[in-house]
């Protein structure tokens, strides 16, 4: 005996009903209704809560919208948005990376040490290079001696942020004197600062291999169930050491770039380095990624920074006292990881 099957189940086409009849209004009725789930609020509803403060900056404070000052937000936090970008790696793949700032700062002043000693050419691939082998030791932590990422890398930043403080002889500035060393953070390209450009394309070349790639695919099968994913025959440490020396690496590039801005390296943990990991984990928060793994995008996090910086900045333009930017940011933040939560849960 065969059992009843199902159109609709078995891939086959149910009938239609034709116009006039009952049935027919109620399909056309349900194909025009437009149903919004938790998982719509958590993917899209950050160009929402961006577009909302655009505007509302907009209409508060009439030089907000103007070319240079939206320039401006972008280039203020182009070394944020590059190391958030690659931390949503390592958080989709299930992991967290507490030593940004750290790697950040040995990053910067390792470069401004190797163009002061071999020449500004060398800065560039110690910092990047340092940054990169700083995420290397963080990924072997975590997945060969099977220490906590919350704990690893909370201890290795500790560790990172000490040699930076001895490579500077006790917090000191290591200044080249060079002009060369601050091109790539003062020189504009078409009225763009190179910073920026590098923040926008290092962003698109992100999300294209997160989208596109077999490492893309992977790094969400890792951070969904790693268990699942090592079954069936992914090599998951070796992707999780991947997301690590990703992040390290664009961590060393945006040391690179701050310490080109402002002309020197330092090792002080009292400016970006101390509050970098706070900054670029709350945009990815914002955006969407999910804290559990699995889930997330860079366009999303692109967007969660720049609202970090709309707030501070357009909030400084209308005079806002500055502790409302942190409560705001909170609220935000919050709001974000409820809903991601609840889509997780259900």
């Amino acid at each position: 005996m065969t059992a009843p099957t199902d159109p609709a189940a078995s891939g086959s086409l149910a009938p239609v009903p034709e116009p006039g009849h009952p049935a027919a209004g109620d399909a056309g009725a349900a194909g025009l209704r437009l149903r919004v789930t938790p998982q719509h609020v958590r993917d899209y509803g950050i160009i929402v809560f961006a577009a909302a403060l655009f505007i509302y900056f907009t209409v508060a404070a009439s030089t907000f919208l103007t070319w240079d000052n939206l320039l401006n937000i972008v280039y203020q936090n182009a070394t944020i948005g590059i190391a958030a970008c690659a931390v949503t790696f390592t958080i989709i793949a299930g992991n967290f990376d507490l030593s940004l700032g750290s790697i950040f700062a040995l990053s910067e002043v390792l470069g401004a040490w190797a163009a002061v000693h071999w020449g500004v050419a060398w800065c560039f691939p110690v910092t990047i290079g340092s940054g990169a082998v700083m995420g290397l030791i963080n990924g072997l932590l975590v997945t060969k001696l099977r220490v906590n990422a919350f704990l690893a890398t909370l201890a290795s930043g500790l560790s990172f942020g000490g040699i930076a403080v001895g490579v500077t002889h006790g917090g000191l500035l290591i200044t080249p004197s060079s002009s060369a060393f601050t091109f790539i953070g003062q020189h504009k390209a078409g009225g763009i600062w190179d910073s920026a450009i590098i923040f926008i394309v290092l962003a698109v070349v992100l999300q294209l291999v997160l989208a596109y790639t077999v490492f893309g695919r992977h790094l969400y099968g890792v951070g969904d169930n790693r268990n699942a994913a090592r079954l069936s025959g992914l090599k998951v440490d070796r992707i999780v050491i991947q997301t690590f020396v990703i992040t390290g690496a664009a961590c060393g590039l945006a040391g690179l770039i701050d310490s080109s801005m402002t002309g020197s390296g330092t090792s002080s943990q009292e400016g970006l380095a101390g509050q970098l990991a706070l900054l670029a984990i709350a945009g990815v928060a914002l955006g969407g990624t999910s804290i559990f793994g699995g889930v997330g995008a860079v366009w999303r996090t692109v967007l969660g920074v720049l609202m970090l910086g709309m707030i501070t900045n357009g909030f400084d333009l209308i005079a806002v006292a500055d502790y409302w930017q942190n409560i705001v940011r909170g609220i935000l933040i919050i709001i974000a990881v409820a809903i991601g939560f609840v889509v997780d849960r259900r």
